[in-house]
Parts: C-alpha cells; sequence; structure tokens
C-alpha cells in the first residue's frame, strides 16, 4: 500500500495595513452596543467641512486546509470601528447626526456579513491566497461606493426623508443577512 500524502496549507492573514506591531483601537460591531460621541476620539482636522467623519470598515482572517486538492476554510470577518480615526465637532453635532454615523459602522457590518457570505460558497483552488484577497477587495470597493452613495443621497444627513429611507434599507439588510 503506498503512502498517504496530505498537504496541509495553513495560512493566516490579516488585512490591517498596519504592521503586526503596532496596535490600533478598534470597536468590533455589535448590534446591541451603539456608537456614542464619546466613542469619537479623533482630532477634527482644522479645514473640516464635516460635522462629523466614521472610519470603519472591515478585517479578515483564515486559515485554509489543502487536503487533496480540496480547500477547507476557516475564517473571521469583522467589521469594525476605529475611535481615534474618528471624529466630530461638538458645536455642530446632535443625536440625527449620531445616527447617521452609526449608519456607516453598519453599513461595514453589512459588508462584512456580504464577505462571509460569499467565503461560505466559495470554492477555492490552491491559490485561496489570491482568491480570497481578490473577495475582499471587491467588498470592499463595494463597500466604498455604498458609503459614498449613502452620504450623498442623504447629503450628509442633511436630507432627513432620504435618511429615513437609509436607515430601513440598512435595517432590513441586518435583519436579512446572517451573522
Amino acid at each position: 500500500m503506498g503512502a498517504r500524502v496530505n498537504i496541509y496549507l495553513f495560512v493566516l492573514l490579516c488585512t490591517n495595513v498596519l504592521s503586526a506591531q503596532e496596535i490600533v483601537e478598534s470597536i468590533e460591531w455589535d448590534a446591541s452596543r451603539k456608537l456614542t460621541w464619546e466613542d469619537f476620539r479623533g482630532s477634527v482636522p482644522l479645514d473640516a467641512v464635516p460635522a462629523a467623519t466614521t472610519a470603519s470598515g472591515i478585517s479578515y482572517e483564515y486559515s485554509a486546509n489543502l487536503m487533496h486538492h480540496e480547500v477547507y476554510l476557516d475564517f473571521e470577518v469583522t467589521a469594525y470601528f476605529y475611535p481615534n480615526e474618528s471624529w466630530y465637532k461638538p458645536d455642530s453635532c446632535d443625536a440625527f447626526i449620531l445616527q447617521h454615523e452609526q449608519l456607516h459602522f453598519d453599513i461595514s457590518e453589512v459588508f462584512a456579513r456580504k464577505m462571509r457570505m460569499k467565503l461560505r460558497s466559495t470554492s477555492f483552488t490552491e491559490n485561496v491566497k489570491a482568491e480570497i484577497r481578490k473577495i475582499y477587495q471587491e467588498t470592499l470597493t463595494a463597500l466604498e461606493d455604498l458609503q459614498d452613495q449613502y452620504d450623498w443621497e442623504t447629503n450628509f444627513s442633511r436630507n432627513t426623508k432620504a435618511q429615513e429611507k437609509w436607515n430601513a434599507r440598512i435595517k432590513e439588510a441586518l435583519e436579512r443577512l446572517p451573522e
């Protein structure tokens, strides 16, 4: 009987562009925890036009096992809010604007869920690293496009009717998409 050969490919990749030694404070998205103005600890740029800015995004980690030319993937995709990169002008902000900023964070969670779904439904090859990176880049592009569309359509929260529509749209997406 010939020797049985199993090839294991272990890959751990964190998409943070910061070095592994640099620790960035972040808040993981949680349905039971809403942002407060105290979470916005960044410095307001001197030439800032907006009343507030939310820095949020998604990151992922994964390990992949390749056995008999079949890839088994274990992964985590997480939406984060970055307090030290997020800021607000206290004299210009109220609860309505905070809710607008919360929705930016919620949109990041929607795309984290979409990426999880895509990773679960994809059959990967030996090029799993490149394939996951492509899914991540596509997710980031779509996330950025929707964040821009959100701000444009709501006029940065000034259009209350559009803001209400976006609130309902993102709430429905979070209810529909599995965590």
